[in-house]
């Protein structure tokens, strides 16, 4: 198999590389899961796109997302930013497939307010394990907002079409965050156990000469640890504790010095060099702001 990947850089391309007819929407389209067929010559076949996708799979959709398979139940919401690598099976052809699938182009949303915070929404990040489990009322109230869409650019393309069809799709992302807010409340005796597992971490981690040849820990590798995208974990902090991922290592970061600063007559450089920083100011900096004090005023008032 060729490790070239395949790249869609338009909402023609999508359907022309599915065999379909031409889009009728340049920016934006919703295809019918079932209705879809991968192209022989594309299954094993890396691709990715210029596109944003939401999913809604109804049944095992046969593709898998970096390392991951998608193979889940009923009702169930998948998220890809552009840049993001997938590769089609054969499962794709499954004829029990229900759902839709959403592509729209970045030039969509570019000059609205949706186009600003759309990195805000983090679950276009996260990793396939980490989907949206939707209630049947959930999936009843976005696939309405899917097929209002889809209704506004297959009938009424005028003046006005572009403003409700992104304000539609910004509705939708509004119900998403509301729908994972839910789940992760609805699992919070599990997150709590993650939020044990990161402090845990940091503190093997801060404690030992890693941080030295490393330098401090990241959201990155706290995540690797704990089977979880980035986004997820920072995310599931935030909603866990208030802090988000980089406030939990800072924190823990400002602990040590500050035990360092009290028991040793260590420098403020060689105690930053320590904890993994490799400008001493950067420390000082982090120090200030998490203390109101400069690592030298907090050693002299203590």
């Amino acid at each position: 198999m060729s490790e070239d990947i395949i790249r869609i850089k338009s909402i023609s391309e999508l359907h022309k590389g599915l065999g379909m007819e031409k889009p009728k929407h340049p920016l934006i389209t919703i295809l019918d899961f079932s209705k879809v067929c991968l192209p022989e010559e594309l299954v094993g076949k890396k691709m990715t796109s210029d596109l944003y996708c939401i999913s809604l799979k109804d049944a095992d959709c046969g593709l898998i997302y970096g390392r991951n398979h998608y193979d889940f139940d009923e009702g169930v919401l998948i998220f890809t930013a552009p840049d993001q690598v997938m590769t089609g099976t054969k499962d794709f052809e499954k004829e029990d497939r229900s759902g839709w699938m959403m592509y729209f182009h970045p030039d969509l949303i570019r000059r609205s307010a949706l186009g600003d915070k759309i990195d805000s929404y983090t679950f276009f990040s996260y990793e396939a394990h980490e989907a949206l489990h939707l209630s049947e009322n959930e999936e009843r109230l976005l696939n309405q907002t899917v097929e209002n869409i889809k209704l506004e650019y297959e009938q009424r393309i005028d003046d006005h079409s572009e403003q409700v069809i992104v304000a539609s799709l910004e509705l939708l992302l509004s119900y998403c965050s509301r729908f994972y807010a839910r789940q992760m409340n609805t699992r919070s005796n599990h997150n709590k156990d993650i939020v044990s597992d990161v402090e845990k971490l940091l503190k093997e981690y801060i404690n030992s000469d890693r941080i030295v040849d490393q330098g401090a820990p990241t959201i990155q590798f706290l995540a690797e640890q704990v089977h979880l995208s980035a986004s997820y974990l920072s995310d599931l902090l935030k909603k866990e504790t208030g802090r988000s991922g980089k406030d939990h290592i800072n924190d823990f970061l400002v602990s040590k010095a500050k035990n360092k600063l009290l028991s040793s007559k260590d420098s403020v450089s060689e105690i930053a060099y320590s904890l993994g920083f490799n400008y001493p100011h950067y420390f000082s900096r982090l120090f200030k702001a998490k203390t109101g004090m400069s690592p030298l005023e907090y050693r002299q008032l203590n």
